[in-house]
């Protein structure tokens, strides 16, 4: 298969190696050799747990600190995805993270935003046999305490730029210390904002985190995949049509399963519950989409039909207008 779809791909863990030594360049930071900035960057095969996974973002966000800072990293990263094969993408990130300087968390996605319109300009000029990539953005509400006001004006400010590629929200974060239904104020107001949203949930925690997210109203759930701990949980997601955003490389991480073998992604297909794939964040886990399909197909014997499925599932959940989900589909027909 040559045409991707990954709406679970986060900036700030996805940076190619080439931005950040670009980006350090920039900033005066000290020069690393490429084993200590692999080490910054990426987690090891002796990754603990999802905690430990969550330190490799404090280095790439030291260089996610100014306006050219963003647009460089936006338009590197659609520049690597269309190499790759990626036809639509949906790149999440926490405005409010890139706040530590000057910017506000406008600026934050305005430079984000500026970063897309220069990709497409750039992709409009140079012709060849990729389908055209196209992309959105996420942005991302963060589960840590004393975020209230932070995570308020993020929900107003994806109102405000819903005609300028922000398509969401999602709630980030360590999962486990503040349950999700401490979010509801702000996911009330994003309904009634007409914002879509997704919630990470089912990873760290289990079954009762996606519950909460349900509960919430959500229709996607980024990851999911401790779902099949609780045959309740997974009678709901197929009758109200939840979406699951899976990650494998990345669930392998952080010790939500031992060996890529176990994972369930053929499983989650067979209870016809809508699974996709994607990558999470491509530098923090060594991965990309197209790596991700290849590992499956090797060692869960992922089909062509299940691959299919899993395409047709991403189309019909992405947060995209009706006309791009028509282009998706006319490609994904040509497949």
């Amino acid at each position: 298969m040559k045409n991707f779809i990954d709406f679970h791909l986060h900036l700030d863990g996805s940076l190619p190696y080439t931005t950040v030594k670009k980006l350090m360049e920039v900033h005066n930071f000290s020069n690393l050799t490429d084993s200590q900035l692999k080490e910054k960057l990426s987690v090891s095969e002796r990754c603990a747990d999802l905690q430990e996974y969550l330190t490799k973002f404090d280095f790439p966000l030291l260089f996610l600190q100014t306006k050219k800072d963003l647009e460089t990293a936006t338009f590197d990263l659609l520049q690597k995805l269309r190499s790759q094969g990626l036809v639509y993408t949906e790149i999440r990130f926490a405005p409010q993270l890139h706040t530590q300087k000057d910017l506000t968390q406008e600026d934050a996605i305005k430079a984000c935003i500026l970063g897309l319109k220069k990709f497409y300009n750039w992709q409009n000029n140079h012709e060849d046999n990729f389908y055209p990539l196209h992309a959105n953005l996420i942005l991302c509400l963060m589960r840590l305490p004393d975020r209230e006001k932070e995570n308020y004006l993020t929900v107003k400010l994806a109102a405000k730029y819903a005609k300028e590629h922000v398509v969401g929200i999602d709630l980030a974060g360590p999962e486990g210390p503040i349950p999700n239904k401490k979010f509801k104020p702000f996911f009330d107001d994003a309904k009634e904002m007409h914002i879509p949203f997704t919630i990470h949930a089912g990873e760290a925690a289990g079954p009762e985190s996606m519950q909460e997210a349900l509960d919430l109203g959500t229709k996607r759930i980024g990851h999911g995949i401790r779902c099949l701990e609780s045959e309740q949980l997974v009678q709901e997601l197929i009758n109200q049509h939840i979406t699951l955003e899976c990650c494998a490389t990345s669930n392998l991480n952080t010790k939500v399963f031992k060996k890529i073998d176990s994972y369930p992604i053929k499983t989650l297909l067979s209870r016809k519950i809508k699974a996709t794939l994607n990558c999470d964040n491509m530098t923090v886990s060594n991965t990309n989409l197209p790596k991700e399909f290849k590992l499956l197909e090797t060692k869960t014997n992922l089909t062509n039909l299940d691959e299919h499925q899993l395409l047709l599932n991403s189309i019909n959940a992405a947060f995209a207008s009706n006309q791009e989900k028509s282009r998706l589909l006319h490609i994904f027909n040509q497949i």
